[in-house]
């Protein structure tokens, strides 16, 4: 899977800050991302999805229920102008229309619908786009900040009618109780959660229709900007997914790209991210697919992923994922 969306580190600081009150260093959650501390203070902190699947994925394997307590935590104050336009909404349901304009500011991993089924409204996620590994982990964060943001936009709790996912109920099905007081059910078609579609009409404690106007436009403009960027690195890596054998180079990327190695390396840097990380990144998303997919050796793996020698990559592998490749393959 190419990993061609774009996202905050807004996530990850979150990560950092509730694990950090455990002890655990930041190194730790990082490692394997291509994320430096330094990068969190930076004035646009962009990453790409692969690198916060990297440090949820780390984060996950400290604590199972990580998905849940994650979503508790991400206000509407993590989204940015986004999410100041949505609490200078009219009504809740004015809110969620505009958040569901702009799934890039939004940052999800679903395609997300509102839809008005009799007297209930449902807000729904569907066709989730990562990692299979970390797929219960997203359902849980994305419903879980969800319902988060709805509390944030009224200034009181919205009363849910029922929760439903589409995986398996895990061992710790029970936890779900504190983000979603509802009936709770799983197996379902579709993840997503229901409440009385009245509530769509409730006014927002801090509407302001001018203030708003305002930032909804500066959300049109981010959002363009923000999907041009992402349609740009999406065309990167499409052009070193096809020369993992043998990399091009920075500057031989940057020929291919029609530019000098000089902006290309500020346009990587600009959208959080390096040629390394990015060759890095493809490198390690194929030698996980041809290692549980294909009985080639390890030596073959490598070589296919432009490795002159086994033991280079094995100590790659090691360093993105905390593993031996022979170990991940078991």
């Amino acid at each position: 899977m190419l990993h061609t969306h774009l996202t905050t580190l807004n996530a990850v600081s979150l990560i950092l800050e509730t694990l950090r009150e455990d002890g655990v260093p930041a190194r730790e959650l990082l490692v394997g991302s291509g994320i430096d501390e330094a990068d969190l203070a930076r004035p646009d902190p962009r990453i790409t999805t692969a690198q916060e699947a990297r440090v949820c994925a780390n984060a996950l394997a400290l604590r199972e229920t990580f998905g849940l307590e994650l979503g508790q935590r991400m206000h509407v104050s993590s989204y940015g102008v986004l999410g100041y336009a949505m609490l200078l909404s009219d009504t809740l349901g004015s809110a969620l229309e505009l958040a569901l304009r702009y799934p890039a500011l939004l940052g999800t991993l679903f395609e997300l619908h509102l839809e008005v089924r009799g007297e209930q409204a449902w807000l729904l996620a569907t066709h989730y786009r990562s990692e299979p590994e970390l797929a219960v982990f997203n359902a849980e964060l994305c419903l879980g900040s969800l319902k988060v943001i709805c509390d944030d936009l009224l200034g009181r709790p919205l009363p849910l009618q029922q929760a439903r996912f589409a995986h398996p109920a895990p061992v710790y099905s029970k936890r779900y109780r504190r983000n979603f007081p509802c009936p709770v059910s799983f197996d379902a078609v579709e993840h997503g959660f229901a409440f009385p579609a009245e509530w769509l009409r409730r006014p927002l404690p801090l509407a302001d229709r001018l203030t708003h106007r305002a930032m909804a436009e500066r959300c049109r403009q981010q959002n363009a900007e923000f999907t041009g960027r992402q349609a740009w690195l999406g065309r990167i890596r499409q052009h070193l997914a096809e020369q993992l054998a043998s990399p091009p180079g920075l500057e031989g990327l940057a020929r291919q790209m029609n530019c000098s190695s000089r902006s290309l390396r500020r346009h990587l840097h600009d959208m959080g991210s390096s040629y390394q990380a990015l060759l890095d990144s493809l490198r390690f998303e194929r030698a996980k697919m041809l290692l549980a997919e294909q009985q080639w050796p390890v030596q073959r793996v490598a070589e296919a992923l432009g490795y002159s020698e086994t033991a280079s990559f094995r100590h790659a592998f090691v360093r993105w994922s905390g593993i031996a490749p022979s170990h991940y393959r078991t």
